[in-house]
């Protein structure tokens, strides 16, 4: 397998796998490659620097676990000699390991700085709002729905984004 930095002709940058080079040009030209973002079909191949697998620098590529949990270690690639595992390899690219590190992080603050009032969100927010309760840092659950209505009524919420599957 092969990936390829791509970019459409609206510059729009993306990667993709392919099983070789040939494969990626025929169906590039039978038109079955297209920018996820736009849809153009005009897509060429970026310059890319080749990937290669350092025993030395294994260890800096993963990222620590910001909320201090245990995070499992990637699949190890086959080494070229012996077809036997040699180390781990990197399948999203450093800004996916930047974003996701980043939501780990916000998912620590929310959870060491404030209160889960779990299925009581809704109700402690619009509460809180409405002075019959005392403020303070609070997350919880809630449909989309009730964080729109949430929203409508003017009661400062901020959606907490899902936590990045590791293993996924």
């Amino acid at each position: 397998m092969i990936r390829y930095a791509l970019v459409c002709d609206q510059a729009h940058d993306f990667e993709s796998w392919f099983p070789s080079g040939t494969a990626f040009e025929e169906q590039r030209a039978r038109g079955l490659v297209d920018c996820p973002v736009c849809g153009s079909g005009k897509v060429e191949k970026r310059i890319m620097a080749p990937s290669i697998a350092r025993r030395d620098r294994a260890a800096e590529a993963l990222p620590a676990p910001a909320s201090g949990g245990q995070q499992e270690s990637p699949p190890p690639a086959p080494s070229a000699a012996s077809g036997a595992p040699a180390e781990g390899v990197a399948l999203l690219g450093e800004r996916e390991q930047a974003l996701r590190a980043m939501i780990r992080e916000i998912h620590a603050h929310v959870t060491q700085n404030a209160e889960n009032v779990g299925e009581r969100f809704v109700t402690e927010a619009r509460r809180m709002h409405y002075g019959e309760a005392q403020e303070r840092p609070i997350y919880g659950e809630a449909s989309p729905e009730e964080a729109r209505e949430l929203i409508e009524e003017g009661v400062p919420v901020q959606p907490l984004p899902g936590l990045p599957d590791d293993r996924n």
